[in-house]
């Protein structure tokens, strides 16, 4: 925990593309955190849209951020075009290398791992995604939050606000990290059990996949451009592949583990 007399700068990447709820998820988490101060820096001064359309407005420009003590990272479709941008890359590099911690939302993993700094580290991302992970040298987790170290990782979406809450009780001590989840009545009651690969009803997954199928591609073949030009790709084994806790690919693994079981 940080002394609670020392002041946080806490700053979220924004861009064209993003998820809001990576985003506001955590900033109505990590915004709350007593003597801290959040804000959102973009590549320039222009506004953003996020991948539904919402307008989101940068406090500052990359160049004009303070060292930051917390980096968040978020993702959403347009982390994808950022990848194998060199001014994004490096500041995030710049970032990391001096903030108390880092913490990634969905594939905002992935933006960290095109910036070289997932080799050897326990991350998770999205399910759809996270079959990528090994190929920037990272250690997949299938868990809903991963913490190594002072890094965080949220696997995708919703997460993100358990990930700030986890974040938020190293920071700042469980007792703070309780209130704001009090504050924002945080307790989820589901009217559905489809929210991961694993609870998903097969033809729900399925369709997911469908319509995920171009980005995913997309977004794989820019993965291995930048991770062959890295050079920390992590085999995975046959064996580790077969692992429910480990998948290669998440959600064929969960699909083929659901189907064998309704045919048994």
């Amino acid at each position: 925990m940080i002394a609670p007399d020392r002041s946080l700068q806490i700053g979220s990447l924004l861009f064209d593309g993003l998820d809001q709820i990576d985003l506001t998820g955590p900033f109505e988490v990590l915004s709350r955190i007593p003597n801290a101060t959040y804000r959102l820096y973009g590549k320039g001064a222009e506004p953003v849209r996020d991948l539904k359309g919402l307008r989101l407005f940068p406090d500052a420009a990359l160049a004009d951020a303070p060292p930051l003590d917390v980096l968040h990272v978020p993702g959403g479709f347009g982390q994808e075009a950022l990848m194998e941008d060199t001014e994004v890359l490096a500041w995030l590099q710049r970032q990391a290398a001096g903030a108390h911690s880092v913490f990634s939302v969905c594939t905002g993993a992935l933006l960290l791992g095109a910036a070289g700094l997932l080799k050897g580290r326990r991350a998770t991302t999205h399910w759809a995604s996270f079959h990528l992970l090994p190929l920037f040298g990272a250690i997949p987790v299938n868990e809903r939050v991963v913490v190594d170290g002072p890094w965080v990782f949220a696997a995708g979406v919703t997460a993100g606000i358990d990930g700030a809450l986890r974040l938020a009780a190293e920071l700042r001590g469980d007792a703070v990290a309780q209130a704001i989840q009090l504050y924002m009545v945080y307790a989820p009651e589901p009217p559905f059990t489809s929210g991961t690969p694993e609870t998903a009803p097969v033809a729900i997954l399925e369709q997911a996949r469908r319509e995920l199928q171009g980005i995913t591609a997309q977004r794989e073949a820019t993965t291995r451009r930048v991770a062959d030009r890295l050079g920390v790709a992590v085999p995975i084994s046959a064996n580790e592949a077969s692992d429910r806790r480990l998948p290669y690919s998440c959600a064929s693994l969960f699909l083929q583990k659901q189907t064998a079981a309704r045919d048994e």
